[in-house]
Formats: C-alpha cells, sequence, structure tokens
C-alpha cells in the first residue's frame, strides 16, 4: 500500500531560506527544507536523484558547467512528465522525458547554485 502524497502547491510559498541542510546521500548535493518537504510529501525523492546525478554525468556538460541552473518538472495529463535544466536566462541546456509520475502538482520549478538545490522561495 502507498502513502497518499499530499503535497499542495501552496504548501510551497511557507519556505523562505532554509533552517538546515541536507545531505543528498551519493552526491555531493545538498538540498533545503522545501526541498525536502516536496520529496517527502511529493513522493519526489526520484526527483531530487535525478537532479543531483545530472551533476555527475559528464554528458551533461552544459549542465555541469552551469554556476545556476532553473528546473522544471512539467507533468502532462497522461501522467508523463518532462524534466528540463535550463540556465538562468532560460535557455534549455537538458531535457528528460519522464515515462510515467505521480508526482501530485502540474509542475514545479527548483534552483541548483553551489552545489544547493532549493525551491525559488528560498533562494
Amino acid at each position: 500500500m502507498t502513502t497518499p502524497h499530499t503535497l499542495q502547491q501552496e504548501d510551497l510559498g511557507q519556505f523562505v531560506g532554509t533552517g538546515q541542510w541536507y545531505k543528498h546521500p551519493l552526491t555531493p548535493i545538498l538540498y533545503t527544507d522545501g526541498v525536502k518537504h516536496v520529496a517527502n510529501a511529493g513522493g519526489a525523492h526520484w526527483l531530487i536523484n535525478e537532479i543531483a546525478f545530472a551533476q555527475l554525468d559528464m554528458k551533461n556538460r552544459a549542465v555541469i558547467k552551469e554556476s545556476f541552473q532553473v528546473w522544471t518538472l512539467q507533468v502532462h495529463t497522461n501522467q508523463s512528465a518532462t524534466l528540463t535544466c535550463a540556465n538562468r536566462d532560460g535557455t534549455p541546456l537538458w531535457s528528460k522525458p519522464i515515462a510515467y509520475t505521480g508526482f501530485p502538482l502540474e509542475t514545479i520549478t527548483f534552483y541548483l547554485t553551489d552545489t544547493i538545490i532549493m525551491l525559488p522561495s528560498e533562494y
């Protein structure tokens, strides 16, 4: 039996700054309270993994060399999704189709800078 995802869009605005940093267990990436909440309440640990692992994939040189990254997950009506990474100006650097996701929001955006993943409200 799976736990229902309780994440709601209005939850995200409560995160401004962070009280604690969390270390991704397999990479040097850190993330904030807001990102931890999204991972837990949205069943999205896989999403944090995707962002963290992209920082180590040498095929993603455009991502790796970008100091400020904007990551967006766009969920489609058929429960597939697209994960994209863009630079600060919105120029796409990388994109990956996700065949299926139960992520409860239509879209979510994260920033990654200085090896820290955060919600835009935490920047």
